[in-house]
């Protein structure tokens, strides 16, 4: 009888007669790669063991060559693929063919409100990924945006969990269709970063289950993510990276993840919590490599020297080691060691329309009084273009996610190049802002030096504005520090370079004004009621300039909104008003900060809908060049029991001269409970796409999951029978429509 022969990492398929009856055995995927890595570990030495568990370079970790095991290759996302670094520095390795293309932010992602959209995200990122051979993309990057202050919000999917789940399973599928593992972060509690490695979360059960987690649990259970990184901030006064409750108990234990825990770069403080709380694959221990004296620094973290150490001394065991190196074995045979990975593309013209279309689709048109958008360049003779931001790359800084790109089109290019010869596009500075372009050596090449005053720049922006049919105003935030970036947050809410001052002078020297904010944040808006159109344009990576245009001129209805509130002032929001952020130092002589979420679960709509404030601009808000008409909800039954599913059904209809898409929202609201809840949370959303006069009926599915809340006491989700009402709405403060139903 034929036979197919497993032997090591390697199987030899005999074929023969008898084949049809026995590969059905051998091709169950799942079970021979566990029983290779059950083969591969009994045939490893104690010291591959333990290499395997921490890096061998800034990105890298070993391998056992001896058997045939690859390396694992990191790469930072989560919005493109990093350049290539020197081995042990942050330096530039200098390659010529590791530019990327520049996918827009993960904030401009969520704003389209279209997992098709985060698929094929994941998918063209995946695919660069892998054309570079990486084995790990570090990212996406998932944490709430509690306050926008938060230095790194751009690079996460807003304000709601169940929006940010449902956006964040697509995309790691499309990163993984790749062979290429997606590495969502920063598990767990990673809201802000000023003192971020020092940060202790201090978060009821309620908060940590209902709004921080919810994310994290779709991309291991609905995404299958195959691995996650940790945070650098403390919880329970464990550090994130190797942390009992959050990496053992609720991930590797509630949540059944199978895959590997990498820890942040720096995220790792101790080798006996390293060793029993979770982590798995060490990486940017604090070294500066080789020149630090010993032979070999990497052999000096955590889970290096000191781990082997331990071993051989018999103070701890095998069982914790094995189980770390099962996982990193089983990452490898999914990503670099799966025969059918497929070979990816770098800079294709399918990944630059993607970057194009992400972008379009998640650009928000917040306000648009007497119709100032889209402009007619029939009717327009020139146009005034005035901002830092129409010019400034904003690919290069921010942190990780800086990038070598292969080129990004500025606004005012994209601007430049729709207009053509319709019209005269003439630029003015406005204010100077930070002149510079390089981070990590990644150099922008532009020069942005102006050493004008801020009288002399208001100036020119005034007579320039005078003289236009149209004033288009691009400004906002860059990606320096103190503004959206990683390892500091932002001092203030206020746009920074004295930029409310010049919207405010071009606000009464023309009326057709248009102010397109580009921010991975909120930001206040004093001039809002001076203002006719305003943009949130994100940042929104290599095409940037052609999607701004295409959206300004017309050629694309704006369909994206907000996944996060705007609020008027800081003191609208909870973290805020309740007087905890960023933390207050103990007084013990540690380094540690305690950040109280005094305002537990409800943040951004949850907290203006419980305080009854009202926002700049509401989460779920985005308008269009279109109106759409919603019509009344029906109910298919108004008593759901336990394992029972309801159906809510509305027709939404484009009474508008133009196509368009509206994202239609659904909200629940328990209207008696005994717990205090939110007055309601977003349990649904659906993009329909409609014609001028079409009509469609989106439908929307209850199920018990949508009605419960998490008890702290019982340690247990709970729906509990009552009078519950499903809304119907396009923002969180837009009602159209509600049904009521009962839950027994």
């Amino acid at each position: 009888m034929k036979k197919i022969i497993v032997t090591g990492i390697f199987s030899v398929v005999f074929t023969g007669s008898a084949l049809a009856q026995s590969f059905p055995v051998y091709l169950d995927e799942t079970k021979l790669i566990e029983e290779r890595i059950e083969d591969v570990l009994d045939r490893m030495s104690l010291e591959e063991k333990v290499a395997m568990t921490h890096a061998q370079s800034k990105f890298s970790s070993p391998g056992v060559a001896r058997l045939g095991i690859p390396e694992v290759w990191m790469t930072d996302g989560p919005h493109g693929i990093r350049p290539e670094v020197l081995w042990d520095e942050w330096n530039q390795a200098g390659w010529t063919n590791d530019s990327c293309v520049a996918f827009p932010a993960l904030t401009c992602l969520a704003a389209t409100w279209n997992p098709e959209v985060s698929l094929l995200y994941g998918k063209s990122i995946g695919e660069e990924a892998r054309y570079r051979n990486k084995t790990v993309l570090l990212g996406p990057g998932i944490n709430i945006y509690r306050t926008p202050l938060n230095g790194r919000n751009f690079e996460y999917m807003g304000e709601d969990p169940y929006l940010a789940g449902k956006m964040v399973v697509p995309y790691v599928q499309g990163v993984q269709q790749n062979g290429v593992a997606a590495c969502v972060k920063h598990y767990a509690l990673n809201n802000q970063e000023v003192n971020r490695n020092t940060t202790n979360a201090i978060v009821d059960d309620r908060a940590l289950y209902e709004i921080y987690l919810p994310a994290f649990k779709a991309a291991v259970q609905e995404g299958k993510a195959w691995a996650i990184m940790g945070s650098y901030n403390l919880y329970k006064g464990q550090h994130a990276c190797h942390n009992q409750y959050l990496l053992n108990d609720i991930l590797k234990g509630e949540w059944e993840f199978d895959g590997v825990v990498v820890s942040d770069w720096g995220g790792v403080h101790n080798t006996e919590e390293a060793i029993h709380n979770g982590l798995d694959l060490e990486f940017g221990s604090w070294t500066n490599g080789l020149s630090n004296g010993a032979s070999n620094a990497y052999d000096n973290y955590y889970l290096a020297q000191p781990y082997l150490k331990l071993i051989k001394e018999g103070k701890v065991g095998t069982k914790e080691l094995d189980d770390k190196v099962r996982r990193i074995l089983r990452l490898i045979y999914r990503t670099t060691m799966n025969r059918n990975r497929p070979y990816g593309a770098l800079c294709s013209e399918a990944h630059f329309a993607a970057a194009r279309h992400i972008a379009e689709e998640g650009i928000v048109l917040l306000q648009n009084r007497n119709n100032t958008l889209p402009i007619d360049l029939n009717k327009v003779k020139k146009i005034a273009v005035i901002g830092e931001n129409a010019l400034k790359m904003m690919t290069v800084g921010g942190g990780s996610s800086s990038l070598k790109v292969k080129y990004e089109l500025s606004p005012l290019d994209g601007i430049r190049n729709r207009v053509g010869d319709k019209a005269e596009v003439v630029y003015a500075r406005g204010y100077v802002g930070d002149p510079s372009g390089e981070y990590n050596g990644v150099k922008s090449g532009q020069n942005l030096e102006d050493n004008r005053s801020p009288e002399e720049l208001m100036a020119e922006a005034v007579q320039v504005a005078k003289e236009a049919d149209y004033v288009i105003f691009i400004g906002g935030l860059n990606k320096s520090t103190y503004q959206d970036c990683e390892d500091a947050d932002r001092k203030e809410l206020g746009l920074p370079y004295g930029q409310d001052a010049v919207i405010s002078a071009l606000a009464h020297v023309n009326r057709n004004l248009v102010v397109v904010n580009i921010s991975g944040n909120a930001v206040a808006m004093p001039w809002v009621k001076e203002v006719p159109s305003i943009v949130q344009a994100w940042f929104l990576g290599t095409e940037a300039g052609n999607a701004i245009a295409s959206i300004l001129m017309g050629d694309v209805n704006p369909s994206g909104k907000l996944p996060f509130t705007f609020p008027v002032s800081l003191a609208d929001v909870g973290a805020h008003k309740l007087g905890e952020y960023p933390g207050t130092p103990r007084n013990d002589g540690s380094n540690i900060v305690d950040e109280k979420y005094n305002e537990s679960i409800f943040v951004g709509y949850r907290w203006t809908d419980k305080e009854k404030i009202t926002p700049l601009f509401p989460f779920g808000h985005g308008l269009s060049y279109t109106s759409y008409k919603y019509g009344k909800a029906v109910i298919d039954k108004n008593i759901m029991g336990d394992d029972e599913v309801l159906t809510v059904t509305v027709p939404i209809t484009n009474i508008g001269m133009r196509a368009g898409s509206e994202i239609v929202q659904m909200y629940i609201s328990d209207l008696k409970s005994s717990l205090p809840r939110p007055v309601k949370e977003l349990k649904g959303f659906s993009k329909v796409s409609l014609e001028p006069g079409e009509t469609k009926k989106v439908t929307f599915t209850i199920n018990k999951e949508a009605l419960s809340f998490f008890d702290d006491v019982r340690h247990e989700w709970i729906a509990e029978p009552g009078i519950f009402k499903a809304i119907i709405a396009a923002s969180a403060t837009d009602i159209r429509s509600s049904v009521i139903f009962e839950y027994k």
